[in-house]
């Protein structure tokens, strides 16, 4: 089914194994979209990885390589370097994704380097917030409070006890002149951000927040629904850093928040927060944290910072 205003060819086929209601394969179809034909995609092993492409079979319509957990971003630097030897680094899209566990954890240190180096190259990091094809062990992505199988919920445990990673900040720092936060529950604004990022030249990065309905504990047919809340309550707001300087795109107010406990009620993952009783201190944590986070993006932005 075509979505509206956006490209209606397809790149990434469908018959696909991809769960029921998968927020990544949402999110491929938007990346290879804003790529379009004239494309080179690279992506490690991961959840994508393992559903398109089941020997002899493929979902993929664009010239696509698969690399290891770890170094997508060094396989771009590497085609970046032979396009421009062949005087074609303006002519082809040099575009490398993976999860949030090859894109915080497991490949940092690759994306980092592409970056410092300067290549001309997007990376764009399909975050569904675990390593959800081994098993949904947490990761750097893995939000405050939520269980997985490696933050176990328990007497003594909230689930996973540390903030998740501010991995486009710290992107941003390297000098990468453009960087944006994007959810499926906003489409448009997805592929407007994941096309400017193809299109400004230089390392750029985007990170594309991806329901996942089997890690998540969340009905199939919410994941839009989900991804929306996120933006919503403020716990993933929509932002971009253009030459360094912060514009944020929803919510624009802290008045304008949603309760976080719509968001979080709505997933098997945070369950342990209301049962057997309400965990006030741990969502009381949440919602401060997330006001204290938006308050800064927004003294940022009004501070053209």
């Amino acid at each position: 089914m075509a979505i509206l205003g956006l490209p209606e060819e397809e790149y990434f086929a469908c018959g696909h194994r991809a769960c029921a209601g998968c927020g990544a394969a949402i999110a491929i179809r938007l990346i290879t979209k804003a790529a379009g034909r004239n494309s080179i995609l690279i992506e490690p092993t991961g959840c994508i990885e393992v559903v398109s492409t089941p020997y002899p079979e493929t979902a993929w319509r664009l010239p696509w390589i698969h690399g290891a957990f770890e170094n997508p971003a060094s396989i771009a630097s590497g085609i970046c370097a032979a396009l421009k030897a062949m005087g074609k680094e303006n002519e082809i899209n040099v575009v490398a994704f993976g999860g949030d566990g090859s894109t915080y954890d497991i490949g940092f240190g690759h994306i980092s380097g592409a970056f410092e180096r300067g290549h001309n190259f997007t990376f764009i990091c399909y975050d569904n917030e675990a390593y959800m094809n081994t098993g949904i062990q947490r990761s750097g992505a893995t939000p405050y409070g939520a269980a997985t199988t490696t933050s176990p919920a328990g007497k003594i445990s909230i689930g996973k006890e540390i903030w998740k990673k501010n991995l486009v900040q710290i992107l941003a720092d390297h000098g990468s002149p453009y960087v944006a936060t994007a959810s499926i529950g906003y489409l448009t604004d997805a592929y407007r951000k994941i096309k400017r990022a193809i299109e400004t030249k230089g390392p750029t990065f985007v990170n594309l927040l991806a329901t996942c309905p089997t890690g998540w504990r969340s009905p199939t047919e919410k994941s839009i629904e989900i991804a929306r809340l996120a933006v919503e309550t403020g716990i993933y707001p929509l932002y971009e850093i253009i030459e360094g300087r912060h514009v944020i795109n929803r919510p624009k107010d802290v008045s304008d928040l949603k309760p976080v406990e719509d968001y979080l009620k709505m997933q098997g993952r945070f369950r342990h927060l209301f049962r057997p009783e309400k965990n006030e201190k741990a969502i009381n944590f949440i919602r401060e944290r997330v006001k204290s986070n938006l308050e800064l993006l927004i003294e940022r932005a009004q501070k053209n910072l």
